[in-house]
């Protein structure tokens, strides 16, 4: 595999790892705000997040790649509202949709068409992801401004389930 790819995919599980770290300080941000269900949600979005990097491990594993484990980064946002989060969310699934666009484009180049199938799941996964960011920052400019909407808000994000990813290798 070209080593280009190699070195795009290794940055790809430290970027993974990093979005886990991004999405706990949300869930932290508002456990202190008393919004548990929010708290869930991104809960739940950081164990989707450290389960996509052991998927880029896994990968590199499964095709005799060395994979080399970076240092985390601080998440290094602020947060001063209960919108904040829900925007800076949005904002990073478009980072990482143009970060797995990027080895894929690489890939294509390349003629590697095993990392370009096992890419897919990721492209078709952005779009979900950067759905339900786009869908939490609508619902929360409709209704969470009022108290009781925000309640009701939480609610349904407390009733969030992780659910594994199904990506086969």
């Amino acid at each position: 595999m070209n080593s280009k790819i190699v070195s795009l995919l290794n940055e790809q599980i430290n970027k993974e790892f990093y979005s886990a770290y991004l999405y706990l300080d949300m869930a932290i941000y508002y456990e202190q705000l008393d919004l548990d269900g929010y708290a869930n949600y991104y809960t739940i979005q950081a164990q989707e997040e450290r389960d996509h990097a052991l998927l880029f491990m896994k990968y590199m594993q499964s095709n005799g790649l060395k994979v080399t484990l970076e240092a985390i980064g601080k998440p290094d946002k602020e947060f001063s509202s209960v919108l904040g989060p829900l925007e800076i969310a949005a904002e990073h699934e478009r980072y990482v949709t143009s970060l797995i666009h990027n080895i894929y484009r690489e890939a294509q180049a390349d003629g590697d068409y095993r990392t370009m199938k096992f890419l897919g799941w990721f492209v078709d996964e952005q779009m979900e992801e950067e759905e339900s960011a786009d869908k939490m920052i609508s619902q929360y400019r409709l209704f969470g401004q009022d108290p009781r909407g925000l309640y009701l808000l939480n609610q349904e994000y407390a009733g969030r389930v992780y659910t594994a990813p199904s990506l086969t290798l």
